[in-house]
């Protein structure tokens, strides 16, 4: 089984505040996976700094293998001391992890990460080091496929406090929470949204600290293989088809052309769908032994939109859409199936799309930003010209 590393976070701003104190840095070389939630001290640009230095520095001396010990006494010597409070310091989580999901845990005052398990909250098993007089937590980590790690800020178990509860939302109620919502499949970013949306609900929209929810979670790759319009030479056109078909995944065709010539090439028929679940997307199409089939710009324009949304930090819906026009349909096989996405884009002009605003330009940068907010959102993404 190939396995991948899927990671997701969402911040909540401290109420008033324009800047996070709350950071998560991520970086991954293809065969390592390092994330870092670091939580600046106080609240606004102070934390913010905190937070960016402690996160910066940890990513990247721990993704070169350098020793948790080497990297806390960097970050000690580094942040600039609070005159105030006369401590200088962000709290931290660390997850560093290979594509066979064994890695370490490294956690220093923030909230005990949760690792989900077979749908269900657990705990890690945790030994103490002590490093220049400051307690740090690392846990080695064998994660198994769909296994999931929770990392948070002190603000989700601080949600509530002084508004809808007394003592806020305790580490126990946080996982009984997860263990009732979670549901199978779901996304690391998935998992970041609905725990940061009940935040945010026990907040009343208005947090009290900054709130953050990273996740990372190892998963079985699945790839996706996208058409995009027909070639610019037609006489390619069963070449193309074949490459495009002859790889493992699932596949998607858009544009009204492209399914004509698939269908043709298959020996089937194009039927189409008379429903409009969305005044503003075009029906659906079906080919027997394609997976979807869509209409083309109109669709992708759609689709841009959901990927802005869906990488939005402050957009806490289900990741995972229930509606049924073309443009949610790939946007669930795109964001929350996919690992790994490789478009086939024809660069033929549309005499379909003669006198109309649309034309080759359009398509082209269209599929050039999704492809900028598929790699955003983790993906492995691959681009074909015809």
């Amino acid at each position: 089984m190939e396995l991948f590393l899927e990671t997701g976070y969402t911040s909540l701003n401290k109420k008033g505040e324009e800047l996070c104190g709350d950071k998560v840095e991520q970086f991954s070389d293809g065969k390592h996976t390092t994330v870092v939630l670091a939580d600046g001290l106080g609240s606004g640009v102070k934390a913010n700094i905190l937070a960016t230095l402690t996160s910066k520095i940890l990513c990247t001396m721990i993704s070169n293998d350098v020793g948790i010990e080497e990297c806390v006494e960097t970050v000690v010597q580094t942040l600039p001391v609070c005159k105030v409070r006369g401590v200088a310091y962000a709290t931290f989580s660390v997850v560093h992890v290979d594509d066979e999901g064994k890695g370490w845990l490294f956690e220093f005052d923030n909230p005990e990460a949760i690792l989900i398990r077979d749908g269900k909250c657990g705990n890690f098993d945790r030994k103490e080091h002590n490093i220049l007089g400051k307690k740090v937590y690392a846990s080695r980590l064998a994660l198994k496929p769909d296994d999931t790690i929770v990392l948070m800020s002190d603000g989700v178990i601080h949600a509530g406090i002084g508004m809808l509860l007394n003592f806020g939302w305790l580490r126990g109620d946080v996982m009984k929470y997860l263990d009732e919502h979670h549901e199978p499949g779901m996304t690391a970013r998935g998992v970041a949204c609905l725990l940061a949306g009940a935040c945010n609900d026990l907040y009343v929209g208005e947090p009290g600290d900054d709130t953050t929810v990273a996740a990372v979670r190892i998963r079985e790759v699945s790839r996706v293989r996208l058409m995009v319009g027909p070639p610019v030479e037609k006489d390619r056109d069963d070449f193309y088809i074949s490459r495009f078909l002859g790889g493992e995944g699932k596949k998607i065709v858009c544009g009204g052309t492209s399914s004509q010539i698939v269908a043709r090439y298959l020996g089937e028929k194009v039927s189409a769908s008379f429903e409009f679940p969305d005044k503003d997307v075009p029906p659906i199409g079906y080919i027997k032994g394609i997976d979807l089939t869509t209409e083309g710009v109109l669709t992708l324009r759609k689709l841009l939109e959901l990927s802005e949304a869906y990488l939005s930090s402050s957009d806490l819906s289900p990741k995972h859409s229930s509606k049924k026009d073309g443009a949610s349909l790939l946007a669930n096989m795109l964001f929350e199936e996919a690992t790994h996405v490789t478009f086939f884009v024809g660069q033929s002009i549309n005499a379909a799309h003669q006198g109309l605003p649309i034309d080759i330009t359009m398509k082209l940068k269209l599929v050039e930003s999704l492809t900028e907010n598929l790699k955003k959102m983790g993906k492995v993404v691959e681009v074909n010209y015809d």
